[in-house]
């Protein structure tokens, strides 16, 4: 069981239930940042709060949404030690976690399909870090 944060801004509301129905029939454990409508917020309110609970332990990884989820990822990747990326297919979210350990992705609900989102979630959670040479560069990054 991989405890999992989500949040999103109203774009990504529709998706985000989608997965955490998904990601909880799996055996995952989830924590809901929100939003819980689909009625217009500011998306940092609740991607920084899921992000923070990574960095802090709370969470292992996070999944987080907006329309495109470009800013959801710049808002995520303020924590330190976050390390998100915005994924729209499957070999994005593979190569996340394998080159770049992403321990959050970002996901455009008006970029995939829910089927593209809960496939590449499902690429990103089976992926491994390779290390190696990755790992000198992920170092370099936390710096």
């Amino acid at each position: 069981m991989v405890k999992i944060a989500l949040a999103t801004d109203h774009a990504g509301y529709h998706l985000k239930e989608k997965v955490k129905d998904r990601l909880q029939s799996l055996g995952h454990r989830i924590t809901d940042f929100g939003t819980s409508s689909p009625q217009p917020v500011d998306y940092p309110d609740f991607i920084r709060p899921a992000a923070e609970s990574v960095a802090g332990g709370e969470c292992d990884l996070a999944v987080i949404f907006g329309g495109s989820g470009n800013g959801e990822a710049m808002t995520a990747n303020k924590v330190k030690g976050i390390r998100c990326a915005v994924c729209w297919n499957e070999k994005s979210a593979r190569l996340a976690k394998e080159h770049n350990n992403a321990n959050v992705i970002s996901i455009g609900a008006r970029m995939v399909t829910e089927e593209t989102a809960l496939a590449l979630i499902d690429a990103w959670l089976n992926a491994q870090f390779l290390g190696g040479r990755h790992l000198r560069r992920i170092e370099k990054i936390e710096r």
